[in-house]
């Protein structure tokens, strides 16, 4: 497999290849990167998706690709994801599996949300994940490959949860007035990306979640509570401008419930962690090294 863009997820995807004895090659951003993952026994080179294009040849020429880099910090478009595609052969058979976000529904007011739904991104970090799947459409289109999108909730797991700012006491709204949000823990979503390569339809999307909707507070309330932290302070909506940052104040302002019921029933995948409270638990136990 090649993975383009190893960080968190690409490197528990790369050690979970690695255990059932397949190649994988990886594509990263830096030098450093590259030197931290060939270090660990895994192929890597650099490419600067800002200002290169980079080159497949030999055992670099996958067929399967999972694309995890992430778009430019600014902007509603994807010009990595442009350079990326515009690399492969036209005769390319590449199969990828590529990292979207929920994000590209927008505000949907609280309601159930499947796979059906009409995109609306409402936020220049959903419009350039929208962008990107729009270019992979096209590439789809045009003959070159088949892809499979995976629209993927809030991402928890060890190492990945908000401790800094509950010890810095970051206030967040009130239950009362925080809206639905979804999440998925890494582990989970490592599963689902290789059920995907495996199972997923040609030009399907899959909403990935556990499934369980909660909202902003009670997750934090939940974590604070777990690792023993004084819940995080309570503020106003009306009173949140210049308190919470405006990418969290982004995301409070949506609200929707992810239907992942296609993700369970095509892909084939039992997630371990169906709720908040064993995800949570057994991310603690992995950062004490239980």
């Amino acid at each position: 497999m090649l993975i383009i863009g190893c960080g968190d997820v690409g490197r528990r995807l790369a050690a979970l290849a690695r255990t059932r004895e397949e190649a994988v090659f990886c594509l990263v951003a830096t030098a450093p990167s590259a030197e931290k993952l060939v270090a660990g026994g895994v192929e890597a080179r650099a490419v600067d998706l800002d200002s290169s294009t980079p080159t497949f040849d030999g055992d670099w020429n996958q067929r399967d690709v999972f694309y995890f880099a992430p778009p430019p910090p600014t902007g509603d478009n994807d010009p990595r994801m442009q350079r990326f595609l515009a690399s492969l052969p036209t005769d390319s058979a590449h199969r990828i599996v590529y990292i979207s976000t929920t994000g590209v529904y927008g505000d949907c007011d609280g309601q159930w949300v499947d796979e059906q739904r009409a995109p609306n991104p409402q936020v220049d970090r959903a419009k350039r994940r929208f962008d990107a799947e729009q270019q992979l459409r096209a590439w789809h289109a045009a003959g070159h490959g088949e892809i499979v999108i995976l629209r993927v909730a809030g991402i928890y797991g060890p190492d990945k949860l908000p401790l800094d700012r509950l010890r810095k006491q970051v206030p967040m709204i009130g239950e009362d007035e925080a809206p639905w949000t979804n999440r998925i823990h890494i582990d989970d979503l490592v599963e689902v990306c290789t059920a995907a390569m495996k199972n997923g339809g040609d030009g399907a999307v899959y909403n990935v979640s556990d499934g369980t909707p909660g909202n902003m507070r009670n997750y934090f309330d939940n974590v604070a509570d777990l690792f023993d932290l004084p819940r995080p302070p309570m503020v106003s909506m009306a009173d949140a401008n210049g308190r919470l940052s405006a990418g969290l104040l982004s995301y409070l302002r949506e609200s929707r419930r992810l239907d992942n019921r296609k993700m369970l029933s095509e892909l084939g995948v039992t997630l371990r962690y169906p709720t908040l409270k064993l995800g949570l638990q057994a991310s603690k136990q992995a950062m004490h090294g239980d």
